[in-house]
């Protein structure tokens, strides 16, 4: 497992955005410190290179953490899904040489916080 630690400063309109750097795995989980953030703080986090979605909310207001999953699929294309009950199959994203992209809106006036991209 390897820890990347991002330290987020926002600019005076509340916004940030910033880069990990390259990495490769699976992407384990996400650990949001929240610093002097106010209430309310939004961020979306994807993978720069292609754009997938790895963690997006809106109004956090505590230190948190998250552990993303995303959907598989058969070689047909067609959603793999838990026979019994037709739940999803979610696996860890993968990154591939690429960077986690964090943007912060909401943030405040130059505050900040910390995430640990947590990869496998």
């Amino acid at each position: 497992m390897r820890r990347y630690s991002i330290h987020v400063t926002t600019a005076a309109d509340g916004t940030a955005t910033t880069f990990t750097p390259r990495l490769s795995g699976e992407l384990h989980s996400i650990h949001y410190e929240k610093g002097d953030f106010p209430n309310g703080v939004d961020f979306a986090i994807t993978a720069e290179k292609t754009g997938e979605n790895l963690w997006t909310e809106a109004d956090v207001n505590t230190a948190t953490a998250r552990y993303p999953r995303a959907p598989t699929h058969g070689a047909d294309g067609a959603p793999a899904l838990f026979a019994a009950d037709g739940t999803a199959v979610r696996a860890r994203p993968a990154l591939g040489n690429d960077r986690v992209k964090i943007a912060i809106t909401q943030g405040g006036n130059v505050k900040s916080g910390t995430f640990h991209i947590l990869v496998a």
